[in-house]
């Protein structure tokens, strides 16, 4: 089963998120309160646990729920295989897939420190189609999967 991990949100952009139990996601804004949330196509971003988890096994032992400046830490999901307008519920939530992975414009600490990092590749943003609260433990489901033709 795929559920959420952590709530995570910071009051300024390029700075790690702080992990909260719980946040209330806005229609077409993304989480109340978080600098990235506004009327674009990457309203919330979302990093798997397992990603995490490889950066740890480099020798990155103190990472935490937040450091990638993720929205929503998850578990259980290959987020990064979501074709883009794939429809997640969240908690209370319906979110669209929007981008795979970004641009690390300036490599950060991880980076410096391993030589590596899993956000560019392996994190994933959505917009939010029905807000409404997310907290740790809620289930994520793919409600409708986009085909992606070969």
């Amino acid at each position: 089963m795929a559920k959420v991990i952590s709530i995570n949100i910071s009051k300024e952009k390029g700075i790690p998120k702080d992990p909260m139990k719980e946040g209330i996601f806005i229609d077409n804004f993304g989480l109340e309160g978080d600098s990235h949330g506004g009327d674009w196509h990457r309203q919330v971003s979302l990093l798997g646990q397992e990603s995490i988890d490889k950066i740890k096994a480099m020798g990155i032992e103190d990472l935490e729920a937040g450091r990638f400046a993720e929205n929503i830490t998850t578990e259980g999901i290959k987020l990064y295989e979501l074709p883009i307008g794939t429809k997640l519920k969240i908690g209370e939530t319906l979110q669209e897939v929007t981008q795979i992975g970004k641009e690390c414009h300036s490599r950060c600490a991880i980076f410096h420190t391993v030589g590596d990092c899993v956000m560019p590749k392996e994190g994933i943003f959505t917009k939010i189609l029905k807000g409404g609260l997310v907290k740790a433990g809620d289930e994520i489901e793919v409600v409708e999967r986009v085909e992606v033709s070969e």
